[in-house]
Order: C-alpha cells, then sequence, then structure tokens
C-alpha cells in the first residue's frame, strides 16, 4: 500500500477530506520521529511499540565487487507488534 492509497483509506474510514487524512498521517508521522528522538521509545496499546536500538559497526561486502567495506555505527527505529495488532493479521 503506497501513501496515497493509506491516505484514502483513512479519509474514507473517518468521513473527512483526503486532504484532512494526509494531513492528520504527517502529524501523526511527525509526532512518533519527535518522540522516538526524544526519549527512543513509544508505545500504542494495542499497536505495537516503536523504539530506536544502536546498531554496531560492523564489516560488509559489496555486492557488485565482492570486495570488504567498512559499514558505521548507527541508530535505527525497530517496531514491535502488539498482541491485538498480531492476532488480526494472523486470522
Amino acid at each position: 500500500m503506497t501513501k496515497a492509497e493509506l491516505i484514502a483509506v483513512m479519509a474514507e474510514g473517518a468521513a473527512v477530506t483526503k486532504a484532512a487524512a494526509s494531513m492528520a498521517l504527517d502529524a501523526y508521522v511527525g509526532a512518533v520521529a519527535k518522540e522516538l528522538k526524544k526519549s527512543g521509545k513509544l508505545g500504542l496499546v494495542g499497536f505495537g511499540t516503536f523504539s530506536v536500538v544502536k546498531r554496531k559497526a560492523r564489516d560488509g561486502r559489496n555486492p557488485q565487487t565482492g570486495k570488504k567495506i567498512k559499514i558505521a555505527a548507527k541508530k535505527v527505529v525497530k517496531f514491535k507488534a502488539g498482541k491485538a495488532l498480531a492476532d488480526k493479521v494472523n486470522k
């Protein structure tokens, strides 16, 4: 599903315009990013938990040349689905 398709589904489900749904989605994404940067964790009961984890530096390999490369350490966002979401997906 693309962002445009998600906005259309949200607009229909909430009986609002696509512009309003787009603003709501952008506000949600912005709020999640801001909270992850601030505290590193955001939990939504029934949906799941977003968290920031540190990935260590490691050696990798360029797939085109096979040459070894160094991959720098960085922070990545991890998502763990909540029980309610997992149950809906597994039905």
